[in-house]
């Protein structure tokens, strides 16, 4: 998006630079088995980065998000034996081996004389003794956070060999007031809780926004003329456009992968509720579903090749698949009590859901043929299951007795690293941005 483009530049590749060593194809540190019971953190050292307090700023945010992921244990910097004060400096590597500290991080902030701040990394291999990866960015004041989450992003695929998600967005529905006379706000915050900022003024209720896949705007619900009415919302500019009324709708469209067209469920006069996709150029729907039952929220998958959706076409709500024309509807969930909310991965490989069973919500994954479920997390209710653009974390609502009020989670694929997303208030209908541009 435009917004980056005039604000951060990746302006040169430092890899290698301080050594002179020639950096060999990447290889992960971190071995990522989702089907492990637990992942194993590598140790890394994350110095203050030079510069004064912005430096300290940033890289303390470059360590929370990887601490947060669950895959890094960040060394206490009490054990810290060189102290190093230029980075451009190779570092002594036994030092860091004898805290066993796998990898080191490095860097430096400073201000530029237009005003800009310029942030630079370095990563280290400290039992190979070699730099992995370096580089540096300038951004105005005001994307600080933001440095720092595409410095964790670049250390992290760095590592792990997949993409990050700490430079991403999650919009989501803010309430407070008494239960009786709950304000629903449309909010969105950083990944991490950050800079939320409310994007509706509560006087109508607003449900279940969704984020496009390409560009940086939601789609949206709100009964502010008593119906309900799916709008279109750019959130750089904060243009909005009505998309469409739909009476029956229970939740709001997602986006196909490509952002041409959205997919719904809609209930018709006859009670019964049926999918629609809408082309968003001509405001053509088709309809794609037609049963005597109630099917709804479908998700569409990445190649948007393929739709998962729920129905209790079989008696109780299960978890289904058709292809993007409705072809080839197949039931893939069997198990014991009801599914609802599935959520394709971005990566392809597997569904989120969320499951009601022996008097518990869950919230689980399985393939995409309904094989190896596996449930992250029961409780007294969570639900509405949303992606993080990698694919390795979910975010969900959850609620516990007494607390008057959801809040926000997220968890890793292990169904170990369970974290409470911070929110002005109580938060429900969370969305995942993709990595933004």
């Amino acid at each position: 998006m435009k917004t980056l483009l005039k604000t951060l530049m990746m302006v040169a590749a430092l890899a290698g630079a301080a050594t002179g060593l020639a950096i060999g194809p990447a290889s992960a540190l971190v071995e990522i088995d989702v089907n492990k019971g637990t992942i194993e953190p590598l140790p890394v050292a994350i110095t203050d980065f030079a510069g004064g307090a912005l430096g300290a700023e940033i890289s303390s945010i470059v360590q929370a998000d990887l601490k947060r992921s669950g895959l890094f244990a960040p060394i206490d910097k009490a054990a810290f034996i060189e102290k190093i004060a230029n980075p451009d400096q190779t570092p002594r590597f036994d030092d860091w081996k004898v805290i066993n500290a796998q990898a080191l991080v490095t860097g430096r902030v400073s201000k530029e004389g237009d005003g800009r701040i310029r942030a630079e990394y370095r990563l280290w291999d400290t039992f190979a003794g070699q730099q992995l990866s370096g580089e540096q960015f300038f951004a105005n004041g005001a994307n600080t956070r933001r440095v720092a989450h595409i410095i964790a992003d670049a250390i992290y695929e760095r590592l792990t060999g997949e993409k990050g998600y700490f430079d991403t967005r999650v919009v989501f529905i803010d309430e407070s007031g008494a239960k009786n006379a709950r304000k629903k706000r449309l909010a969105i915050m950083d990944q991490d809780g950050a800079n939320a900022r409310f994007l509706s003024d509560g006087r109508s209720i607003v449900m279940t926004p969704r984020f496009s896949p390409n560009r940086q705007e939601i789609t949206y619900m709100s009964y502010e003329s008593g119906q309900p009415r799916v709008y279109l919302l750019q959130l750089e500019t904060g243009q909005r456009e009505l998309v469409g009324n739909f009476p029956g709708m229970t939740f709001a469209p997602r986006f196909s992968p490509d952002g041409q067209r959205v997919i719904m469920s809609l209930m018709r006069d006859d009670g019964n509720s049926n999918i629609y996709s809408m082309d968003l150029r001509s405001r053509n729907t088709t309809r794609l579903t037609n049963s005597n039952a109630i099917d709804t929220s479908p998700s569409y998958s990445p190649d948007g090749s393929k739709i998962v959706f729920t129905s209790d076409r079989g008696g109780r709500p299960h978890i289904y698949v058709m292809g993007a024309d409705g072809s080839g509807q197949t039931r893939i969930s069997f198990g014991e009590g009801t599914y609802s909310t599935p959520v394709w991965s971005p990566r392809g490989d597997l569904v989120a859901f969320t499951k009601q069973s022996g008097g518990q919500f869950q919230i689980g994954v399985m393939r995409t043929d309904g094989s190896g479920e596996r449930i992250l997390t029961s409780g007294f209710l969570q639900e509405g299951p949303t992606w993080a653009p990698n694919g390795r974390v979910i975010m969900y609502l959850k609620e516990t007795p007494g607390a008057g009020g959801p809040k926000l989670y997220s968890v890793d694929l292990t169904g170990r690293n369970e974290q409470q997303i911070p929110t002005p208030n109580f938060g429900s209908d969370p969305a995942w941005s993709p990595l933004l541009d």
